[in-house]
C-alpha cells in the first residue's frame, strides 16, 4: 500500500558515488521484493530506463517486472549513472533500499 510520494526534483544520476534518485514512498515489501533488492545489492543488476524501467539481473530480464517497476517508483532502486530513455545502465540501491535491507552506507 502506498501512503505518500515525494517527487524527485532532478533526474537520476551518480553523485559522489551514491544514487541521486532518492524518492520516498511507503511500500509494503514482499519476500520477492527483498530478493530483488539483494540481487541489486550484489552488483549484477542493470536498469533500462524509461517510463517503466526494466530490470536485468545477470544480463537476463527480471521475471517480475511489476515488482521491479514498483521498487523503482518507490525509490529503492535507481540507475547508478545519468541515463536516457532506452539506455541500459548499472542499477544501485538508493539510501531507502539500503535501509530496507539493513545495509550500512560507507562513511
Amino acid at each position: 500500500m502506498i501512503d505518500r510520494i515525494v517527487p524527485v526534483d532532478r533526474p537520476p544520476a551518480e553523485v559522489e558515488g551514491k544514487c541521486a534518485m532518492e524518492l520516498t514512498m511507503n511500500v509494503q515489501l514482499t519476500g520477492r521484493d527483498r530478493a530483488i533488492l539483494r540481487a541489486v545489492a550484489a552488483g549484477n543488476a542493470e536498469l533500462e530506463w524509461g517510463a517503466e524501467p526494466d530490470l536485468f539481473l545477470d544480463g537476463r530480464c527480471c521475471c517480475d517486472q511489476a515488482a521491479a517497476h514498483r521498487l523503482a517508483r518507490a525509490g529503492y532502486i535507481a540507475p547508478a549513472a545519468v541515463c536516457t530513455a532506452g539506455q541500459r545502465v548499472a542499477a544501485c540501491l538508493t539510501a531507502a533500499g539500503k535501509q530496507e535491507l539493513g545495509v550500512l552506507a560507507a562513511a
